[in-house]
């Protein structure tokens, strides 16, 4: 397989992350590093209450390295992930939390209100392939952000750094958050520059407005979804009332693409009473 080739796309998780590929992880210093400083931006973004200790889940969390960037800030810490391998030198390096073999998929199986909140490093795309006749990405997506709103406690945070593929997946992606609850945004650190651009998905779990602020992205302006979404219609039969269209090429048709691409984080070009003019001497 070619070197480039994302990770998600060469087998599923459970698969690709075998005893080698996971003592490779683990043991590469340039990967701790760069785990460290995502775990310690997560946390940063988390929000925690300062000098208090809190119980955090950590989604996908491997072999520990993320946890131990808690631990070293004195906080508790639960993890989850699909690789036994993973969670295998997890125990040989004997991290401070208490590490479960489980699917995000199938959502999370703990009481409500457990968590202060819940953090990932890069782990979320994952959930958008299919890796079984029986998996769709949105339900999946649905299933785990729902039980997840339920383990977390009012008013908490979870971040997700993440590695979309492209616009699509991050609506899908926020788009099944905010059905489940979840208000928040999309904060984009350094988007400018190719190395250090990174994507973190900031989610509210209710909370007063002055808690759902969203962080302001490192070197940029942040790309925000809406903090606060109703979904009672969805929630009751699945169904929507149908909207109709806007006529294609259209301004209105026009303003709600340039919409949804700001939804994605996308730059996009700010709205004028050009938009959408049709220029004269074009056919």
């Amino acid at each position: 397989m070619a070197s480039g080739k994302r990770p998600e796309h060469q087998a599923p998780p459970e698969i690709f992350y075998d005893e080698v590929e996971a003592r490779k992880y683990t043991s590469n210093s340039r990967m701790i590093e760069i785990q460290e400083q995502m775990s310690e931006r997560a946390i940063e973004l988390l929000a925690l209450p300062e000098d208090t200790p809190c119980l955090i889940l950590d989604l996908g969390c491997g072999s520990g390295l993320s946890g131990e960037s808690l631990t070293e800030q004195g906080h508790i810490w639960m993890g989850i992930d699909i690789s036994s391998h993973m969670l295998d030198i997890a125990l040989e390096r004997e991290v401070e939390g208490d590490v479960f073999l489980s699917d995000m998929g199938q959502g999370m199986f703990f009481r409500p209100g457990t968590f202060d909140g819940a953090m990932s490093i890069s782990a979320l795309q994952w959930l958008c392939n299919a890796d079984k006749k029986s998996h769709s990405p949105p339900k999946r997506l649905y299933r785990f952000f729902s039980t997840l709103y339920s383990s977390l406690k009012r008013g908490s945070r979870a971040v997700f750094q993440f590695y979309p593929e492209n616009s699509s997946q991050i609506e899908m992606i926020t788009t099944q958050a905010m059905k489940a609850g979840f208000g928040g945004g999309l904060v984009v650190d350094y988007p400018n520059s190719t190395k250090a651009k990174k994507m973190f998905l900031c989610l509210f779990a209710g909370g007063s407005t002055t808690q759902q602020t969203l962080p302001k992205g490192l070197g940029t302006d942040t790309k925000m979804f809406p903090s606060q979404v109703s979904y009672s219609e969805s929630r009751g039969n699945g169904k929507r009332k149908r909207e109709r269209k806007s006529v294609k090429k259209s301004r209105d048709w026009i303003l709600e693409k340039k919409e949804r691409r700001r939804r994605q984080g996308r730059d996009v070009r700010p709205d004028s009473k050009f938009t959408g003019r049709r220029r004269t001497g074009k056919f």
